[in-house]
C-alpha cells in the first residue's frame, strides 16, 4: 500500500492531492460553510469544508474543533483569490491526531507575562514570529560553521568540567567533583590555548558557557551559547579581527541572501576605536570617565548612538586599559592588545591578542592574585614552544538578539537560564 507523504503549507500545488500535518490556528463557523486554518512549521493554510461539498463526519469533526488541537487532513489544493497563500484545501478527510486541553495555560494571540511564556515554551514557539527566532538561530550557527570550515579551521569540544576557570572570581559554578572542587566552564579559553602548542594551529568550538553572576539586565545569562576560536602564527591582533568581521559579514550576508531577515549588511572593514576615543567621546556627551572605567549599559548604548550617526552600527573597541582584560590578554604598556566588538550597543565579543611567553604570562597572573601553581596544567603548554596567537569568544544568542531587535536576550535561548529560573 501506497503511504502518502506529508505536505507542507508552503509547497501546495493546484490540483494536487495533499495530506496536511498541524494545529488548529483558528476555525470559523458561518453555518454551511466552516473555514479551518491550519498551522506547521512553514506557515498557515485554509481548509475549506463547504457542507454540500464534504462528508458529513468531514464537516462534523471540523465543527468540533479547538485551537491548537492536532490535526491530519487530507484533501485537494485549489487555487484560491481570498486565500492568503493562494491556496485552499478541499478536504476528504479530517482526523485528530490528539486534542488540546483547554483553557489554554496562555493565549498566542496576546502577548503572555515573559514568566509564563517561558513556563510554556513549546506553546510560545507556535507564534510564527517567536518560532522565527530560532529559525534565524539554527541557520546563524550554520553559516558560522561553513565559514570556519572553508577557511583552514578545525573544530574541537573542550571540557565542560574544568579545574580552574578561564577568568577566575566569583563568576563560577562550583560543585564536588568525585570529593575535588571544580567549576562549570566560563568559556573554552584555556583549552583552545593549549591547543596552538599542538599543531592544530586554526580551532573554533560552539558550545554552552556559564556565569554565575547575580544579573537583572537584558544582555546577560548563566547559561549561553559561545562560539570560540584561536589562531597560531600571528603578527598582531589585527589578524584575529579580520577573520572576526568577515565571519560576521558572512553570517549576516547568508542571512539576507535566504531572506531569513532584512538587515544591513556592514561594509568591511569595520571601523576600529580606541578606548581612549570612546571614554573621550563619552566625556564630551555628558558622561564623566576617566582612564581604566569600565563601559556600563548605558554608556555603551549612548556610544552606540554616536557611532550610528557616523554610519557604523558594529565597531571595534581596541587598546583597552591592562587593568580591564584578563591575565591571559597580551599587555602593551598601559593598554593591551585585547579588543571588544559591539553592535547596536551591545558588546558581541571579546578577544585579542594572546601573551604566549612563559615567565611573563605567570608574572601576570600574579600581579592579578592568580596563583600560577593552580593553573599548571595550561602553564606547562607555554614552556615547549608556543607561537604568537589570539581569538575570540563570541556570544551567539547576543548576535541573534541584535540580529533581531528583540528585547532580551533570554528570548533567543530555548529554555532561559537566570538566577531565578531553573525549570522548565
Amino acid at each position: 500500500m501506497m503511504i502518502m507523504e506529508r505536505t507542507y503549507s508552503n509547497d501546495l500545488k493546484a490540483g494536487a492531492k495533499v495530506r496536511l500535518k498541524g494545529w488548529v490556528d483558528d476555525v470559523r463557523n458561518i453555518g454551511k460553510i466552516i473555514f479551518l486554518t491550519l498551522r506547521d512549521r512553514e506557515g498557515k493554510v485554509q481548509i475549506t469544508a463547504k457542507k454540500e461539498d464534504v462528508s458529513e463526519g468531514v464537516f462534523e469533526t471540523i465543527s468540533k474543533l479547538g485551537k491548537e488541537d492536532c490535526v491530519e487532513v487530507d484533501g485537494t489544493a485549489m487555487e484560491s483569490k481570498i486565500a492568503k497563500l493562494g491556496y485552499e484545501v478541499i478536504p476528504s478527510s479530517v482526523k485528530v491526531l490528539a486534542g488540546a486541553e483547554r483553557p489554554l495555560p496562555m493565549d498566542r494571540n496576546v502577548e503572555s507575562w515573559k514568566d509564563t511564556r517561558f513556563d510554556y515554551r513549546y506553546l510560545d514557539l507556535r507564534r510564527p514570529e517567536i518560532q522565527k527566532i530560532f529559525l534565524v538561530r539554527d541557520r546563524t550557527l550554520s553559516l558560522i560553521d561553513e565559514y570556519f570550515r572553508k577557511n583552514g579551521f578545525i573544530e574541537i569540544h573542550t571540557p565542560v568540567i574544568q579545574a580552574a576557570g578561564a577568568e577566575g572570581g566569583s563568576t563560577l559554578f562550583k560543585f564536588n567533583y568525585y570529593g575535588k572542587d571544580a567549576y562549570l566552564r566560563q568559556s573554552p579559553q584555556l583549552y583552545k590555548q593549549m591547543m596552538m602548542a599542538s599543531g592544530l594551529d586554526k580551532v573554533y568550538e560552539m558550545g554552552q558557557a556559564f556565569r554565575a553572576e547575580k544579573f537583572h539586565t537584558r544582555r546577560h545569562i548563566s547559561e549561553f551559547l559561545s562560539l570560540d576560536f584561536e589562531m597560531a602564527w600571528i603578527d598582531s591582533e589585527e589578524d584575529v579581527l579580520r577573520v572576526l568581521e568577515n565571519m560576521v559579514v558572512h553570517v549576516m550576508k547568508g542571512l539576507k541572501h535566504e531572506m531569513l531577515h532584512d538587515l544591513v549588511v556592514p561594509d568591511l572593514p569595520f571601523k576600529r576605536i580606541t578606548y581612549h576615543e570612546v571614554i573621550d567621546t563619552l566625556n564630551k556627551n555628558g558622561m564623566h570617565k576617566k582612564f581604566g572605567d569600565d563601559l556600563e549599559d548605558a554608556e555603551e548604548s549612548k556610544f552606540a548612538e554616536i557611532m550610528k550617526k557616523q554610519g557604523h552600527e558594529i565597531y571595534f573597541i581596541i587598546k583597552y586599559p591592562s587593568v580591564l582584560k584578563p591575565f591571559y590578554v597580551m599587555l602593551d604598556g598601559d593598554v593591551s592588545r585585547g579588543i571588544d566588538l559591539d553592535y547596536k550597543g551591545l558588546e558581541l565579543a571579546s578577544g585579542g591578542q594572546r601573551e604566549h611567553r612563559y615567565e611573563v604570562l605567570a608574572d601576570v597572573m600574579r600581579q592579578k592574585g592568580l596563583n600560577p601553581a593552580d593553573f599548571k596544567f595550561y602553564l606547562d603548554a607555554f614552556r615547549y614552544g608556543m607561537p604568537p596567537h589570539g581569538g575570540i569568544g563570541f556570544g551567539v544568542e547576543r548576535f541573534v538578539k541584535q540580529i533581531m531587535n528583540i528585547p532580551d536576550v533570554q528570548e533567543a535561548i530555548l529554555f532561559p537560564r537566570t538566577p531565578e529560573k531553573l525549570v522548565p
